[in-house]
């Protein structure tokens, strides 16, 4: 095994190491996460470019062919995942900030590391990486729309979609752009060629950066306020048992492969938490809370993908189809 293949197939105990090293900086020197703060948006664009850079994007024109997968991606994310997040906050304590901030991390799907988690079970993180613009710029409408609509009126003055549009076209558009420049000029020069090679080391580094840097800036506010957040964490580990059943039993009715399926769970089941803490820290006074509770979610999700990036192909969706999906199949 390549070193390259060692990162990878390592990289949750790497990702455990940064939150690990965060946690102790953050509690070690509490004022070191206002300059950490900086560098979350410069990380995330760093982390987007090498994720997109991961699949080529011949292949990715190719994943869009796959009508069947986006159709099921959007309608599991924008249809499924708001029903089964409106019936779990119902057990938050009326604290509005805490509410919003669930579920601003809670309807959202991730675009970014969902692609590795995706690669690390065996999944087609083609079929992913291809739903991601389109997973970004759905979860841009209707965010604001399902906000309303599950905390009421008060929530028209929440999201402006201003900073929105403006994360999608600096963290998203921005990086996807880069990498398809990236890609072209490794077509034409040996030079391009060898930047795109090097590109390829650093997913897994750039994700557990990330990671360290979301986590040191933010702890200060988890530790001020634990008591407070303490009620979201069963109702997001309920969120990681739930969606993986149900992205399951939507993989078999409409007779998927392994790899396609495992690609529809973890979709279904990562949230866009790294992408939405601008968002959050960008809130109105009276909503301090909700970038914690989104901080939390992604101590929560990662914890999950250690279990679930070996119970999914072992279990859940293992590489031969179980009877459930010859029987679905032949229906």
């Amino acid at each position: 095994m390549g070193r390259k293949d060692w990162i990878r197939r390592n990289q949750v105990a790497l990702y455990a190491v940064a939150v690990f090293s965060a946690v102790g900086v953050a509690l070690g020197r509490p004022t070191a996460g206002t300059a950490a703060e900086r560098f979350i948006e410069p990380v995330l664009v760093v982390l987007l470019y090498v994720t997109f850079l991961e699949v080529p994007f011949v292949r990715i024109r190719r994943a869009f062919a796959n009508g069947r997968f986006m159709a099921a991606a959007l309608a599991m994310n924008f249809l499924v995942v708001p029903a089964v997040v409106w019936a779990l906050t119902r057990a938050l304590p009326p604290n509005p900030a805490v509410l919003v901030g669930a579920l601003m991390v809670l309807l959202t799907p991730c675009i970014d590391y969902v692609i590795t988690f995706t690669e690390l079970a065996d999944g087609d993180a083609e079929q992913v990486t291809a739903a991601t613009p389109a997973l970004m710029l759905v979860q841009l409408l209707l965010l604001p729309a399902y906000l309303r609509l599950f905390v009421g009126p008060r929530a028209a003055g929440i999201v402006d979609a201003g900073p929105f549009l403006e994360a999608f076209l600096t963290i998203i558009a921005l990086p996807l752009a880069l990498a398809w420049a990236t890609e072209a000029a490794a077509e034409r020069s040996a030079s391009g060629e060898r930047w795109q090679a090097a590109m390829g080391w650093l997913p897994v580094p750039m994700l557990a950066v990330t990671l360290f840097v979301v986590v040191a800036s933010q702890l200060p506010r988890v530790r001020a306020s634990i008591d407070q957040i303490a009620a979201v964490v069963p109702v997001y580990a309920a969120f990681l048992l739930v969606m993986p059943l149900l992205a399951r039993m939507a993989a078999g009715l409409l007779g998927m492969g392994a790899g396609e399926s495992r690609a529809l769970v973890f979709t279904s089941v990562t949230r866009n938490s790294l992408v939405v803490l601008p968002l959050a820290l960008a809130l109105p006074a009276g909503y301090e809370l909700a970038p914690t509770v989104v901080v939390t979610q992604t101590l929560v999700e990662l914890s999950g993908m250690v279990v679930l990036t070996r119970a999914v192909p072992a279990w859940l969706v293992p590489a031969a189809p179980t009877p459930l999906f010859e029987a679905l199949r032949s229906n």
